[in-house]
């Protein structure tokens, strides 16, 4: 009678692993879909800034009502500048994407003269997005992102877009005058009220006029 030891060895080699591979698999594609996104924001003049950690924004996208979309030349970095001031830059993995060690966020704007530098942003190799909070209106930016890779393997091309971070739009202004005018008349009305009941009760001539005996 044959022995079952041998397939039931290889059974444990060879067929035990297969849940544990798909659950590693699994995992990883997780982690793939949704990473942390470790930055560091350099500040102009500083050696070295603090490493902070991001959840990428996956998903978004740029509505015609909330935000404007500047591309760079051959689309692949994207500047969503938003209704708020801030700018939400995305872009898509290098390609080839083999030694990549992250990216290199350098930042400008025009002045009346002369070009000035801003923060620059060194970001992870799982970072696709970022977020600069605040920019300054009718202030025109250039922001270019260089992938850093490891040698001796050469660069790949920065990619660079422009864009020019317009102020709050005349609508918006109206509709916050309307809203200060409508609480004015509603405190204008308020205080007329006023008026008219002191005038009625307090200084009428039956009121101020002394009791007969």
């Amino acid at each position: 009678m044959p022995s079952l030891l041998p397939p039931f060895l290889a059974l444990l080699c060879f067929g035990a692993p297969a849940p544990a591979l798909r659950a590693a698999r699994t995992e990883a594609a997780a982690a793939e879909e949704e990473p942390w996104c470790p930055y560091k924001v350099l500040a102009e003049g500083s050696a070295g800034g603090r490493l902070c950690f991001r959840t990428p924004a996956r998903g978004f996208q740029c509505s015609a009502r909330a935000c404007r979309a500047h591309r760079s030349p051959g689309g692949a970095l994207v500047a969503n500048v938003l209704r708020n001031g801030s700018v939400l830059l995305q872009w898509g993995p290098p390609r080839p994407a083999a030694g990549l060690r992250g990216f290199a966020l350098n930042c400008s704007w025009d002045g009346t003269y002369t070009r000035f530098p801003c923060d620059s942003v060194e970001l992870g190799a799982a970072c696709r997005d970022y977020l600069l909070p605040e920019a300054h209106g009718s202030v025109r930016y250039r922001l270019c992102l260089q992938p850093r890779v490891a040698p001796p393997r050469p660069a790949p091309p920065a990619h660079c877009v422009e864009f020019r971070v317009e102020p709050a739009a005349m609508r918006d202004i109206v509709v916050a005058m309307t809203a200060v005018g409508g609480t004015i008349c509603v405190m204008l009305v308020f205080i007329c009220l006023l008026v008219a009941y002191i005038t009625e009760n307090l200084m009428s001539p039956a009121a101020a006029a002394p009791r007969r005996a």
